[in-house]
């Protein structure tokens, strides 16, 4: 039997996904109408600033006890005091489960269960962290470089992306005296 050889890589260091099956998304500002607090701030700025890349290698496609790896690359900038971030989701099987882990960069990770409470953890490289099934989450670039963090989750699991954008986050992270701060 011969060694098939590899077709997909990760490089460690920046996250970038190279090979065969990765899909890659993009969202700019224009693609994040609603998201942000400050919507004068929003609007004076460009629509086509990047905000955020994910690439994700997938090796199957929504299959039972299959599994996703992905990356998001959260760019710096802020909108008014509130930092860049994703748009955040639960899962679309709300008792699925995902990892996250801190490649680059500094950020934030907003959770939020479905009764709206709030908590958030420090994202720095090599920092892991367990999103249990039925919560929402977000990432927040608090630094003033990449925030690159990895992922894995259940092939299977859907976003639900409409639950956020209707009622957003009850909390938000926000830019006070050089700092992060959650804001209720």
């Amino acid at each position: 039997m011969e060694i098939i050889k590899a077709k997909t890589f990760f490089d460690g260091d920046t996250g970038v996904l190279k090979g065969d099956k990765i899909s890659r998304s993009e969202r700019r500002l224009k693609d994040m109408e609603g998201i942000f607090t400050d919507k004068d701030a929003y609007e004076r700025m460009p629509p086509d600033t990047l905000v955020y890349k994910v690439e994700v290698h997938e090796a199957v496609k929504d299959i039972p006890g299959g599994l996703y790896f992905g990356v998001s690359h959260v760019y710096p900038g802020r909108v008014g005091h509130e930092y860049f971030m994703t748009k955040g989701h639960f899962h679309a099987r709300r008792d699925t489960a995902e990892y996250y882990w801190g490649i680059t960069g500094h950020g934030v990770l907003l959770f939020m269960d479905e009764k709206r409470t709030v908590w958030a953890e420090e994202i720095i490289p090599g920092s892991l962290h367990y999103i249990p099934g039925n919560i929402a989450h977000r990432l927040i670039n608090s630094g003033d470089s990449e925030l690159t963090v990895g992922a894995c989750w259940p092939s299977d699991a859907g976003h639900d992306y409409t639950t956020i954008v209707n009622a957003g986050f009850s909390a938000r992270i926000l830019e006070k005296n050089g700092r992060p701060e959650i804001h209720f």
